[in-house]
């Protein structure tokens, strides 16, 4: 196949038309450009895919803060209750 562009351009070349194969010249880079366009992701799919992702961070971090709070409250609690426990033994 690019042997047969490659001759299409010679010929264009070698027999003075430069005006054709600056038409030609001008589609190829056209079709050049769609089909690197078609294969990249576009910007409104990277940003999906950042929302998802902080999303998920956040959600993690979240969570997490979740479970921190809940120890804080039991560590408080079993204090609480240790202290009650320790005063009672004292009053013995």
């Amino acid at each position: 196949m690019a042997k047969f562009f490659r001759k299409i351009r010679l010929n264009l070349l070698s027999e003075g038309k430069t005006g054709k194969y600056l038409k030609y010249a001008v589609g190829e880079i056209i079709l050049v450009v769609i089909g690197i366009s078609s294969k990249m992701p576009s910007l409104q799919e990277l940003d999906i895919a950042t929302d998802k992702k902080l999303l998920s961070d956040l959600f993690a971090t979240k969570m997490m803060i979740g479970v921190q709070n809940e120890l804080i409250l039991d560590t408080q609690s079993r204090n609480q209750e240790l202290i009650a426990l320790v005063e009672a033994e004292l009053k013995k």
